[in-house]
């Protein structure tokens, strides 16, 4: 099944990080912070500290996803600014904003101090972009729109191949649609060490479908003729789940578990909580199960 269409071209990367010079100290700084703030590193090829800071200022303008822009500036090659703006040692940084010269310091800092130097000049960080996309594509994914699900979800992949989010809804879309094999695929690609609850959640109804039997109407006859027959109701409930009937599963085996809890050393309850699993501990079979479940289980 066919869930997404064209694919959205990744945004255009923008040149957050430049060398600079005094010839192009006006328009790269100046003028840039008009727009947005403009971090300028003064160094030198000499200075070893420089070369401990500058990698981080880096990191950290990246980690900014373009809030604030970065300008390296050898002094040795461009003193005239340098010198404008009294640098005596480097590493030195300035901070540009709307022209001017607004904050600064000396020497190589720690990371965390990096990080609050930045927060200071582009104030309190909002959902970023990922995190709209997401956000969207989960509302999408609720209302049932799933190829508009999907196709949030790869645009978010795009941005950021390694979201476990994104993998994970767009598996769940893939496993909507009845796709498992593009489902497995999916999850696959989810970093090894992942720890997301959605991501569970899809593995959880992947391991349901490859148990589940193809053909329920022999377990349904036999179910009729025996109320009492735990492993037609088991073995019912199991293909039920494999096809994403997880509230018809989650009843068949809280029926088990209500006439005989310990049938099959538990076989029941450990089925039931792979299904609420799967379900996502928000969803309404999830929490409804539970509700149930421990009623049989304290009455």
């Amino acid at each position: 099944m066919s869930l997404i269409g064209e694919s959205t071209p990744a945004k255009a990367a923008t040149d957050l990080i430049k060398e600079g010079s005094d010839a192009t100290f006006v328009a790269d700084v100046v003028e840039a912070s008009k727009v947005q703030p403009v971090i300028v590193d003064f160094w030198a090829t000499w200075c070893g500290p420089c070369r401990q800071l500058t990698p981080a200022l880096e990191k950290a303008v990246k980690a900014a996803k373009g809030a604030v822009k970065l300008v390296k500036i050898d002094i040795d090659r461009n003193p005239g600014f340098a010198g404008q703006l009294r640098v005596q040692s480097v590493p030195t940084v300035y901070a540009f904003v709307g022209g001017k010269p607004v904050d600064g310091f000396q020497g190589a800092v720690p990371e965390s101090q990096i990080k609050a130097f930045i927060d200071r000049l582009i104030g309190p960080a909002g959902p970023s972009e990922v995190a709209q996309i997401l956000e969207i594509a989960k509302e999408s994914l609720d209302l049932g729109d799933i190829g508009g699900a999907a196709q949030a979800y790869a645009q978010a992949m795009q941005m950021e191949p390694d979201n476990v989010k994104a993998i994970a809804g767009l598996a769940r879309c893939y496993l909507t649609g009845g796709d498992l094999e593009r489902a497995r695929e999916l999850v696959d690609m989810a970093p090894a060490n992942a720890k997301d609850a959605e991501l569970d959640s899809v593995k959880a109804a992947l391991a349901l479908a490859a148990e589940g039997a193809a053909e329920t109407s022999g377990l349904e006859q036999r179910l009729a003729n025996d109320p009492d027959d735990h492993e037609a109701r088991f073995e019912l409930a199991k293909a039920l789940a494999g096809r994403g009937r997880l509230a018809d599963a989650a009843d068949h085996l809280l029926t088990i578990i209500a006439r005989d809890r310990a049938w099959n050393d538990e076989a029941a309850r450990k089925q039931l909580l792979t299904v609420f699993e799967a379900a996502g501990p928000a969803s309404d079979v999830a929490k409804q199960g539970r509700r149930r479940l421990s009623s049989i289980l304290f009455s």
